[in-house]
């Protein structure tokens, strides 16, 4: 069976960092690019991250470029988001979503490149 684990989310003060954590179970990301998303209540859901490629081609979000950095380690079977200097208005669940290698990386931020998905991880930000 096919899934997506993230963790490390938890509640943080502004300015703060957090690394999470996607593991994959029943494939091999060798042959995946994953993405990170988020959703904020009242918000639509956005790309936040992507990497495709054992290479690492990656592509952010402006608003979280030179914050964020997403990695991937293949032995492990897990991409990681590292998050610093974090802001309230980065409150909201991340998800980690899946496709494959061959998939269009240039739409590496939209949600319908995806095929496999996690049940997500809250990160909350505030004082």
């Amino acid at each position: 069976q096919l899934q997506l684990v993230e963790s490390g989310g938890g509640l943080v003060q502004p300015g703060g960092s957090l690394r999470l954590s996607c593991a994959a179970s029943g494939f091999n990301l060798d042959y995946y690019g994953i993405g990170w998303f988020r959703h904020a209540p009242g918000k639509e859901r956005e790309g936040v991250s992507y990497i495709s490629g054992s290479v690492g081609n990656t592509g952010y979000l402006d608003i979280v470029k030179g914050r964020f950095t997403i990695s991937r380690d293949n032995a492990k079977n897990t991409v990681y988001l590292q998050m610093n200097d974090l802001k309230p208005e980065d409150t909201a669940v991340y998800y980690c979503a899946a496709a494959p290698l061959d998939s269009n990386w240039y739409n590496g931020l939209s949600p319908r490149l995806y095929d496999y998905w996690g049940q997500g991880t809250q990160v909350t930000v505030c004082s």
